[in-house]
């Protein structure tokens, strides 16, 4: 095979992965999203399992566009989310988790720093699109400040991983009435989120 340069390893990649997906079972902005998660995770059985509320790429694609937060749970979704992207519609993309005043707040409280950031973000989440790639309790998190309407994000994407409930906070994403993406069972992760978010980018940019 003759060297082939990145952009076009990534073009025959797509072009591979738009193979294996079944025609028709999503919308156009929704099978980008889901391309790009099995080009991240290599994995074209993880395809079945993304799931979609109603409207909710376009539900993400309008918030972006609109200079929207992406709040994340770990700094690896935010160095993985291109922030030069959604810094050019005028957002940002933050993580809490690392400052010393979520550190202080978890030991006073006995609760999760990934707990603690999301209810430290409060009514800036709302509007904000909200990427979840390791806890479920910053899921859990986000899904009672929207039931107690302090916030309510203008997508989730939830994706925590592990098998303490990762997929039971996603069935209680799956079954509220926020805008979500979600990876059902104990799969997901951090790329994984970030993926999502940069495909949802590509949808606004119009390149998907």
């Amino acid at each position: 095979m003759s060297r082939l340069k990145p952009h076009e390893i990534e073009v025959r990649s797509m072009a591979i992965i738009d193979g294996l997906l079944p025609p028709g079972q999503w919308s156009p902005g929704e099978r980008a999203v889901v391309k790009r998660l099995v080009h991240t995770s290599g994995d074209p059985s993880l395809a079945p399992s993304v799931t979609f509320s109603d409207g909710a790429v376009d539900a993400g694609v309008a918030a972006l566009r609109g200079g929207c937060l992406v709040a994340t749970d770990t700094h690896m979704v935010r160095i993985g989310v291109n922030a030069a992207r959604v810094e050019a519609y005028g957002g940002a993309v933050e993580c809490l988790i690392a400052d010393e005043a979520i550190a202080e707040e978890s030991r006073r409280t006995g609760r999760t720093r990934a707990a603690c950031a999301m209810r430290a973000f409060g009514a800036r989440l709302d509007g904000a699109v909200v990427a979840l790639g390791n806890a479920p309790t910053a899921l859990r998190e986000v899904l009672a400040l929207a039931a107690d309407s302090v916030a309510r994000p203008a997508l989730v994407v939830g994706m925590p991983v592990g098998f303490v409930d990762a997929a039971e906070s996603k069935e209680a994403l799956m079954a509220s009435d926020l805008a979500f993406v979600a990876v059902k069972g104990t799969r997901g992760g951090s790329p994984l989120a970030a993926a999502t978010v940069n495909a949802l980018l590509r949808v606004a940019e119009g390149e998907a």
